[in-house]
């Protein structure tokens, strides 16, 4: 499809609402849907219906572009994406879709595993649960597999807590994410930094910034400078050593 179909389908869309420029978008942006629904599709039971997650995601893609407002600086992908996968999860979780034999033998799972962990202080394995029920040890980790899986939340439901208004999205930590002070200690180093290099000379500024920003290895500096690998390393090691003189007393007064 042209660019210029799917931009006149989208103003016929935002104009009058049209189910032909609606089924033009729906048909464009299809493989949205497919992509999302073959993401999650993985890691569920082979029972589930694809067809039913299809539907799912058809339903956050036709709900995209109920609410998609293309003046906005937003890929209308990106903001679909969202819609998709939370229609395909929301479907997941209204719907039982995990057999009832399957809950039954959870359930025996759950009951044998809390009585043997209480009876024997420590963690049971799965073919110690097999054995007392007479399944197989196979059954049992599929069985615990799919219950798992049964239990997916959306990230941006609310918590059970009640005095505290805000989803479980809110509440995963990351632990790569710096805090304020951190951050804060982050800026000034890179401050220090900076003015130290500033000081260098115009070589040694050279060789540091073709070296860490550029990602050149010493002897490609070298060609690049016509100098030898062992001058550029020189004027490496020497620059380092004039940026430690400077920063050491930042470090030793932590």
């Amino acid at each position: 499809m042209t660019e210029e179909t799917l931009d006149k389908a989208w103003i016929e869309w935002e104009e009058n609402r049209s189910s032909t420029a609606a089924d033009v978008l729906v048909e464009s942006y299809m493989s949205l849907v497919h992509y999302h629904v073959h993401r999650i599709g993985v890691g569920l039971p082979k029972n589930v219906d694809k067809e039913e997650l299809i539907s799912h995601g058809l339903i956050g893609l036709y709900d995209a572009l109920e609410k998609f407002d293309r003046s906005r600086d937003l890929k209308f992908d990106t903001y679909a994406s969202f819609r998709v996968r939370g229609a395909i999860i929301d479907g997941l979780r209204r719907e039982d879709w995990l057999p009832r034999s399957v809950r039954d033998k959870a359930k025996k799972i759950d009951d044998v595993t809390e009585r043997l962990e209480q009876e024997k202080g420590r963690l049971i394995t799965a073919e110690e649960i097999a054995e007392e029920l007479e399944m197989n040890t196979e059954e049992v980790i599929k069985v615990n597999a799919d219950s798992f899986v049964s239990n997916m939340l959306s990230i941006d439901e609310e918590t059970a807590d009640s005095e505290r208004e805000e989803s479980y999205r809110n509440t995963i930590e990351d632990p790569n994410t710096p805090t304020p002070e951190q951050q804060l200690d982050r800026d000034a180093l890179k401050e220090d930094l900076r003015s130290v290099i500033e000081k260098l000379n115009d070589r040694e500024q050279l060789v540091i910034s073709l070296f860490y920003d550029e990602g050149l290895t010493l002897t490609e500096i070298g060609e690049v400078l016509e100098l030898s690998t062992s001058r550029i390393s020189q004027i490496h090691s020497k620059a380092l050593y004039k940026m430690r003189q400077v920063l050491a007393p930042r470090f030793n007064e932590r």
